[in-house]
């Protein structure tokens, strides 16, 4: 994920969420082409809305029929939380891991201070392929230790009631806590809904939360009117009481703090992902695949890289292929700072 814009300037600082929102944040499509040739559709990191609690990106890889290859390539300070919807996808790693990631399983990586992976669709030929890619920002007592990998099965599920529920996927929604390894205080989680039903999703009034639809479309009672990320600005005034917005495939809902729950619906049933969080300790310094505090991390995780220094390790059961760094741009890569 490269950074080419700059924060706003450091005597407005960075914005506080101190309540409720609506806040909606379109997917953008990413160019990945090349032998990937993947559809992937952006949600964060955006502009206006940098992180959600400790979450720091969202992609989704479909959906779509595709030849997925991403050769090794390095990640640093951060957890990437793979969750797929359709199809199969074989990760390595240079921790040894040899796993091919199905619907229902969470597949955990800890980058720590580095660590390497591939990801291939399962098979020669293009296949069916839907999923999420999340990346979860790690504290100062953990970005810099040692890589690690994870694998969870049979997840708990929260009852919601009316049919509905929701798969904890990482840390804690209501009474019910996921057995992946967190480092920070979150939640991520898919919620099911079936068709005809309002059903209330608990939050902690502390944290921040989003929604963001993965199959069908759900309305969602904010209680505040919905603004669109891309127009909205520091200056504007805080939304008025009333309001609903829907998500879905397209589109993510940053929903503030100050909540102790929040009331979903769909007509014809519907698939979303809530993530949220404390909101995170330190500003951050994002580029490529790299989380960082300052420029001067980001540029020595690039040389190690380059150099193929042991930093890294090294991708079992792969050569000499691996993805090169990209250029740096031309201007110092600064903190992501919220403007909303």
């Amino acid at each position: 994920m490269t950074r080419l814009d700059v924060a706003p300037p450091a005597s407005e600082g960075p914005v506080e969420c101190d309540g409720p929102r609506a806040l909606v944040v379109e997917a953008r499509e990413v160019p990945l082409g090349g032998v990937r040739g993947m559809e992937v559709h952006r949600t964060l990191p955006h502009r206006a809305l940098p992180m959600v609690g400790a979450w720091c990106f969202l992609d989704r890889f479909g959906p779509q029929e595709t030849l997925m290859r991403v050769e090794p390539h390095p990640h640093i300070g951060l957890q990437t939380v793979t969750w797929p919807i359709v199809g199969e996808v074989r990760h390595r790693d240079a921790v040894g891991s040899d796993v091919v990631v199905r619907p229902g399983a969470l597949n955990l990586m800890t980058s720590g201070e580095g660590i390497a992976h591939s990801e291939y669709s399962v098979g020669d030929a293009p296949i069916p392929l839907d999923a999420l890619q999340l990346w979860v920002a790690l504290p100062e007592d953990r970005r810099h230790g040692a890589p690690a990998f994870e694998r969870h099965e049979n997840l708990p599920v929260l009852d919601l009631g009316e049919g509905a529920d929701a798969i904890v996927v990482m840390g804690s929604l209501g009474a019910v806590d996921s057995p992946a390894t967190v480092h920070t205080p979150i939640v991520g989680a898919e919620v099911r809904l079936p068709p005809g039903v309002t059903v209330r999703i608990p939050l902690r009034r502390d944290w921040e939360h989003a929604l963001y639809g993965m199959i069908g479309s759900a309305e969602v009672e904010t209680g505040v009117d919905a603004v669109d990320a891309d127009a909205a600005r520091r200056t504007s005034p805080l939304p008025s009481l009333g309001g609903t917005a829907s998500v879905d495939g397209s589109r993510l809902l940053y929903l503030g703090t100050g909540r102790d729950h929040v009331e979903i619906s769909s007509a014809e049933g519907a698939r979303v992902f809530l993530l949220g969080g404390e909101p995170f300790e330190a500003d951050i310094v994002m580029w490529w695949n790299f989380v960082g505090r300052s420029h001067d991390e980001i540029v020595e995780a690039r040389e190690a890289w380059e150099a193929r220094a042991p930093r890294f390790g090294a991708v079992i059961d792969h050569g000499p292929e691996r993805i090169p760094a990209p250029p740096l741009p031309a201007v110092r890569l600064t903190p992501r700072r919220r403007r909303v």
